[in-house]
């Protein structure tokens, strides 16, 4: 096959992937859990620690160890589609939970661990632009933040300035840094 073969070989089952993700549906929906009758995003229920998958974490690292730890959970269902796929399926959620970190050293050596509770990032799937006049909806996604202090209230008025510069790095996976993400490891 020559290249032209093979880019366009590539960009169909892409095409087709992302129809097929947009098809699939989840036990549990986030336009259910994360959004409310207005559009506007909200932080699910805090048992996404207990019932959801925990997709990976990062560490934020300071000199002296580990500043800060970011968790990122979905519901049930998508670490399945998206390893059939290679898409995250419409109405997928992740949300990202902040926290201070501790480190310490140990006999096991220097370790860095989870501490105080910071706030939540939640972002919801949007493959076919249900809210394009709302500021918190755009490039296939809902973007929401939330601080520990206030859970119910949304502290993010529009993505544009507020969140989609920090995933610009990830704009060729569907702004998602999934590379730090076993779950969704297609090995």
């Amino acid at each position: 096959m020559n290249r032209k073969t093979i880019a366009l070989s590539l960009a169909i089952t892409s095409v087709v992937a992302i129809a097929y993700a947009q098809d699939v549906s989840l036990p549990i929906s986030g336009y259910d859990v994360a959004v409310a009758s207005d559009g506007s995003i909200k932080l699910p229920d805090t048992s996404f620690r207990t019932e959801w998958t925990q997709l990976g974490s990062w560490t934020v690292n300071g000199e002296d160890g580990a500043e800060g730890m970011h968790i990122v959970y979905t519901q049930p269902g998508v670490v399945e589609a998206y390893l059939e796929t290679g898409a995250f399926p419409d109405g997928t959620v992740l949300v990202k939970e902040l926290r201070g970190a501790s480190t310490e050293d140990l006999t096991t050596g220097r370790v860095s661990y989870a501490a105080e509770l910071q706030g939540w990032f939640v972002m919801v799937k949007d493959a076919t632009d249900k809210y394009p006049d709302n500021p918190l909806w755009g490039d296939g996604w809902g973007w929401g933040f939330f601080e520990a202090g206030s859970p119910q209230m949304l502290v993010t008025e529009d993505y544009k300035a507020e969140c989609i510069a920090c995933h610009v790095p990830a704009q060729e996976t569907d702004w998602i840094y999934v590379r730090a993400y076993p779950a969704l490891a297609m090995e």
